[in-house]
């Protein structure tokens, strides 16, 4: 029995080593890659995929991107590669994924190079976060089905020939989701950000706290998520995340390389907050809750002392539960607070904010308040207020309402949304360009764009899919690279074969 084992074995070793691979010539131009890379070289020979390909990752940091590209193969084609950890980047028949500490080629710590061939693939980069970028770019190339090749009964899977070099011109890609007037489950979220992390979108900024819910456990003020995260627009049952839920939803962004920034909307949009405890009015009774779509109305006390203890707790514990440098003050529609109390009431909480070390971020409001270059203010819908910012030295993160606000309407038919801001197509998402934005003065100061998605008229998982995407995906790539392309129908015809990958993931998009 011994024997036989070891001839048969022979056998399918003998098989392996006889089998050669088919030349195939695929074309990059076939495939869609969104955010268009900064440069691409085609060549015409594809590496294909065999039963003795094999996965290399230089060390322990490219195991999760190795991992991933593997069971996205695996998903796609029914073909299992195994990933071994190995630094020899001759081995033919193989895809190697390199973090080398001294690759300089390209300044962002996103930067990789990816280079396809008949013989290998090498995906390089300086970081994990480069490799996961570039794994995004590597999972595009895929074909969506294989190829039939004559005289071969089996498909033949394989990634056209290229030389990738690439690097994003803006750090801050982000998206926004309102999860206090509806509220969404861990698992929607971490949907939402698997969808995200597919076009290199590195920032989820959570609007955790509004005048219809307040969604975040707070352990020293229980009664915020008791009373105030019970609620939601129209009257639904609300709920909120306990701290264990936050930092599942924080660990599981930081795989894909994203990074929640999470908001706290003050002085205005606490009604939540009023309505749990009523020494935070100036009156000293708890409001009603709310579950309308009006804004402006409510307001903390801000000549009451328990409202800076009330801050204080809530930023300590939310700083303490949250890795990435910002906490986000909102700041927005404050127009039950009068200009001084405003300013005052800021300039005692951006000192908090520091304490606790961490960074200021406020919609663009807040800087009237009177804020420095360690601020991000975030532009979205008044230009002087914007450039007031920037010239104060303050970083900027775009949203400009009628470009970005995922909450808009497509167009007079789509039964979800708003349209304060005008409909939103799918081209005029698009079709813009962020660093003409403001003044040509602080265009050094813009570090990005952010997708905000409201959810006045959004429930479910699938809501937030169609009023995403496609738009998002536009935004991903303006975010990328700074700007449309040149030839916009060929940025319209690589969406249309991405979304055949949406297809397979089930995604509600916009059709």
């Amino acid at each position: 029995m011994k024997n036989i084992n070891i001839i048969l074995s022979l056998l399918v070793l003998t098989c392996f080593s006889c089998y050669e691979k088919p030349e195939v010539s695929l074309d990059v131009k076939d495939s869609a890659l969104i955010p268009l890379p900064t440069e691409v070289e085609t060549y015409s020979q594809a590496f294909v995929l065999d039963q003795e390909t094999v996965l290399y990752t230089s060390s322990d940091e490219g195991l999760y991107a190795a991992n991933e590209f593997s069971s996205s193969l695996a998903s796609t084609s029914n073909q299992t590669i195994p990933v071994r950890i190995a630094m020899d980047i001759s081995k033919p028949n193989a895809i190697h994924f390199v973090v080398d500490k001294d690759f300089l080629q390209l300044s962002s710590k996103e930067a990789y190079t990816l280079s396809v061939n008949e013989q290998r693939i090498l995906l390089t980069s300086g970081t994990q976060e480069g490799l996961y970028r570039g794994v995004q770019t590597l999972k595009q190339l895929m074909p969506f089905v294989g190829l039939k090749i004559a005289e071969r009964k089996e498909l033949i899977w394989a990634i056209p020939g290229c030389e990738i070099k690439d690097s994003p011109v803006l750090a801050y890609r982000g998206a926004m989701l309102d999860v206090a007037r509806h509220f969404f489950s861990v698992k929607d979220v971490k949907r939402y950000i698997d969808l995200l992390s597919l076009y290199k979108i590195n920032t989820l900024h959570l609007h955790l706290a509004d005048d219809q819910g307040w969604r975040i456990e707070i352990t020293s003020w229980p009664k915020l998520t008791e009373i105030g995260g019970s609620t939601a627009v129209g009257g639904g049952s609300g709920g909120y995340y306990s701290q264990e839920d936050y930092k599942d939803i924080v660990a599981y962004a930081t795989q894909k390389h994203i990074t929640v920034i999470p908001e706290i909307d003050m002085p205005g949009h606490t009604n939540a907050a009023l309505a749990s405890y009523p020494e935070l009015n100036c009156n000293g009774k708890a409001t009603e809750l709310y579950t309308g779509m009006r804004v402006g109305f409510s307001s903390l006390c801000v000549d009451k002392e328990v409202t800076y203890t009330f801050v204080d707790d809530v930023i300590r514990e939310l700083a303490a539960i949250t890795p990435g440098n910002y906490i986000h003050l909102g700041g927005d529609e404050s127009h039950a607070t009068s200009k001084k109390d405003y300013s005052t009431f800021l300039q005692k909480v951006f000192p908090i904010v520091n304490k606790y070390n961490k960074q200021v971020m406020g919609w663009e409001d807040i800087q009237s308040a009177g804020i420095d270059s360690s601020t991000i203010i975030q532009h979205w819908t008044d230009e002087k207020k914007g450039i007031a910012a920037a010239a104060q030295g303050a970083k900027v993160v775009l949203s400009p309402a009628p470009y970005t606000y995922l909450d808009m309407k497509y167009d007079d038919s789509t039964k979800l949304g708003l349209t304060w801001a005008g409909a939103i197509s799918i081209e005029k998402a698009y079709e813009w360009e962020p660093l003409e934005s403001l003044s040509t003065t602080y265009r050094d100061q813009i570090i990005g764009i952010e997708s905000p998605l409201w959810s006045e008229t959004v429930s479910t998982i699938q809501d937030i899919e169609f009023m995403a995407f496609p738009r998002i995906i536009g935004h991903s790539e303006l975010g990328w690279n700074g700007k449309t392309r040149k030839d916009k129908t060929e940025y319209y015809k690589d969406l249309k074969k991405d979304l055949k990958r949406l297809d397979r993931r089930n995604v509600n998009y916009k059709k």
